[in-house]
């Protein structure tokens, strides 16, 4: 864009101005930050809805029951599953939890037979503590590392949340959303221990299937065989469900894209507004540059530069203050006993400090074009 040798002179018009410099770079912070947090947001969802071609886990839950304590289904369907073509594991499971609508701080219990947590454990990592360790004692819990950070949970700790309370195992982490933010207990404890539950009763089977393209007659096959029982059943792949419990938070985060676009027309109008300003104080400035050779192609370069300086220096400050928040505050929105994480990574980084350079060369086009075609008289006479 422009030569490294002359780099100092843009950095040095931008400090000459040094309020009006640093207000601006204030906005875009502030815009950016804004920006950014709607993205982790954004990526939240995607990552706790989007059904991919190797997805191969169907939830079965209770037919037009949504909240888990309102899902009641005999504990004994799992061995009729199991049954069924294309099944290749399946798991009952209790869910308790202490909020049922939509909050960003809910505990959620999920209660599952000893025998399979194995299987549920092959992509998990242990953070702390040890899986044996959960066979050891009916009242054990395994958390998730997101829910464990959030409440500051340590391993051989115990908590209580809806009256169960429960002694920490371990501590996990797993690339699977919904496992980032509960707690893993024993079945017959859960069953037990919460209120309106009982033993042979669970909340919804999650059922693993053996080839991923046979996902959507696998989950007729399950609702065609308890469709004329007095419980019958909704099976749908689990991202699917996640999208169909909660929808009413996914709109309202969907809505947040617009809050996006508006941070990003704010830091338009903010570093457009002090390039302009800056332009019109250094009219003659441009007079003596062009006299000296300075070519109007190149007097525009410099003038985008400093829009680019301006709006990558407030893009990395906002950026990396909403990381930071982000990966400190372990946020997570919960409706239903399931969960999108709000998470930031690096293409989140990427393209906010993309936008934030693209944004700077956008405001910087109309007064750098209308700097380079200003000829030199008209330029001193300028007042």
């Amino acid at each position: 864009m422009i030569s490294m040798k002359l780099l100092p002179v843009v950095f040095k018009q931008v400090w000459r101005h040094r309020t009006r410099s640093l207000l601006t770079v204030g906005g875009v912070t502030v815009a950016m930050f804004l920006f950014i947090a709607v993205q982790a947001l954004q990526r939240g969802v995607h990552e706790a809805t989007s059904v991919s071609a190797a997805d191969q886990t169907l939830v079965v839950f209770r037919a037009n029951r949504f909240c888990p304590a309102t899902s009641r289904l005999p504990e004994h369907y799992a061995d009729r599953i199991a049954k069924l073509p294309g099944v290749s594991a399946v798991v009952p499971m209790k869910i308790v939890v202490n909020n049922c609508r939509a909050s960003l701080d809910v505990i959620t219990f999920r209660g599952v037979p000893s025998g399979d947590l194995a299987g549920l454990s092959a992509k998990w990592r242990v953070v702390s503590g040890s899986l044996d360790g959960w066979g050891a004692r009916s009242d054990s819990a395994v958390v998730g590392e997101l829910l464990a950070s959030r409440r500051g949970f340590k391993v051989g700790g115990s908590f209580d949340s809806s009256g169960v309370t429960v002694t920490v195992a371990a501590i996990i982490a797993s690339p699977e959303p919904q496992d980032q933010n509960v707690a893993y207990v024993h079945l017959p404890f859960l069953q037990q221990a919460a209120k309106g539950a009982g033993l042979g009763t669970v909340t919804q089977f999650t059922v693993r299937v053996a080839d991923p393209a046979q996902m959507d007659a696998v989950a007729r096959a399950i609702d065609d065989e308890f469709r004329t029982e007095a419980d019958p059943t909704s099976t749908k792949p689990e991202k699917a469900f996640v999208a169909q419990v909660g929808g009413d938070v996914i709109e309202i985060v969907r809505f947040t894209r617009y809050l996006g676009w508006g941070c990003l027309f704010a830091v338009l109008a903010l570093v457009a507004n002090a390039i302009v300003l800056s332009v019109q104080d250094r009219i003659k400035e441009h007079a003596v540059l062009q006299t000296l050779g300075f070519r109007g192609g190149l007097i525009a370069r410099l003038i985008i530069a400093e829009g680019v300086i301006i709006g990558l220096i407030g893009g990395v400050l906002g950026t990396a203050l909403a990381v930071a928040i982000v990966q400190l505050g372990k946020f997570s929105l919960s409706t239903e006993g399931f969960s999108v994480n709000v998470s930031a990574d690096a293409g989140v980084v990427i393209t906010g400090l993309v936008i934030a350079g693209g944004v700077g060369v956008a405001a910087g086009l109309v007064p750098a074009w209308q700097a380079s075609r200003r000829e030199i008289a008209h330029c001193f006479r300028a007042v």
